[in-house]
């Protein structure tokens, strides 16, 4: 009875969808502004969420509540390359901006790379997995390449996005990748990542398509996408793996 106390407890700390904002500093000292949906326990699978082209940590501010009522702590941060989205200001990017410094895609690394190190240090001492939407999600899977402490990533819209690194940066960076990988994305997109996913030997690999248009990016889980439900089942299913089981009373 009492594990069943504790997962209703804390379920309804995490359904309000109540966040903290923090900040910390990019490898280059710049202040990355994040939203921190999480409770005390440090060995809960932790998500990494990260955004889109034009848009913030305001992407997740639907999709981080559900991810924490499915078993996950979460934190959604800001990227240099990015803009506003849900009324949620990207801080680093307009600092950036003002500083006259490069926002391109490859200029986030030190971003992602800065937030993986704070959540390590910090936040999290159980599963970690990077999830990215469209640019972000072809970087976050060339960081689990270099990065074994990375043990899944969800990949919305993946591509190739930073071809100043090569016409097949991301899949030639993927070729050793053997952790869990979801990749997904609208039904016509298919192309941009099909040679990424089969380059990955990854026995733990999986891919959903919706059955109709379907949405770019993480944008896609959100209420207003008419197939948002087939997606979040898709991820259900990918993320099960990741969740400790509770104890029947």
């Amino acid at each position: 009875m009492k594990y069943l106390l504790l997962l209703l407890t804390l379920t309804s700390l995490l359904t309000s969808g109540e966040y903290k904002t923090i900040q910390f500093p990019s490898q280059d000292g710049l202040p990355i502004s994040a939203h921190l949906y999480s409770d005390s326990d440090r060995s809960k699978p932790f998500i990494l969420l990260l955004h889109q082209a034009t848009y913030s940590k305001g992407e997740y501010l639907e999709i981080a509540p559900k991810l924490n009522q499915m078993g996950f702590n979460v934190m959604a941060v800001d990227l240099r390359s990015g803009g506003t989205v849900n009324n949620i200001v990207n801080e680093i990017s307009d600092i950036a901006l003002e500083k006259d410094l490069d926002i391109s895609y490859l200029a986030t690394l030190p971003d992602i790379e800065a937030s993986l190190a704070y959540t390590k240090k910090h936040l999290s001492q159980g599963a970690l997995l990077l999830w990215g939407s469209s640019y972000s999600s072809g970087l976050a899977l060339y960081m689990a390449s270099i990065d074994e402490s990375i043990d899944g990533v969800l990949a919305f819209s993946p591509g190739e996005y930073c071809k100043e690194r090569g016409k097949t940066f991301i899949e030639d960076s993927v070729k050793t990748l053997k952790i869990p990988v979801f990749i997904t994305s609208a039904k016509d997109e298919k192309k941009y990542w099909w040679n990424i996913y089969n380059a990955m030997p990854s026995k733990e690999k999986m891919y959903y398509l919706p059955p109709t248009k379907g949405v770019h990016g993480a944008k896609a889980l959100w209420k207003g996408n008419p197939s948002h439900e087939g997606y979040w089942e898709a991820i259900n299913i990918f993320l099960k793996r990741f969740v400790k089981i509770i104890p029947s009373p």
